[in-house]
């Protein structure tokens, strides 16, 4: 897993988003990533989350999923 792919379907499940993705370790399963919606209006921290979550899948979740950790940072254009 590296930045681009998860920053690619991050966008295909919030296409105006502004997605910043870092890989904190340089070994493909640590990263930090900050995105940018309009779609998290009026949406709480775990919600906005959750949205993340689902647009990555199977690549999040259980125990052989690619990606270890993910810190967000999520913010709509407002903020």
């Amino acid at each position: 897993m590296n930045p681009d792919d998860i920053r690619t379907r991050i966008r295909a499940a919030l296409p105006d988003a502004q997605v910043d993705v870092v890989d904190t370790t340089g070994t493909g399963d640590h990263f930090d990533a900050t995105i940018v919606s309009a779609a998290f209006a009026g949406k709480l921290p775990v919600e906005r989350h959750q949205l993340v979550y689902a647009a990555l899948g199977d690549v999040i979740r259980g125990p052989a999923a690619p990606i270890h950790a993910l810190a967000l940072t999520t913010r709509t254009p407002d903020e």
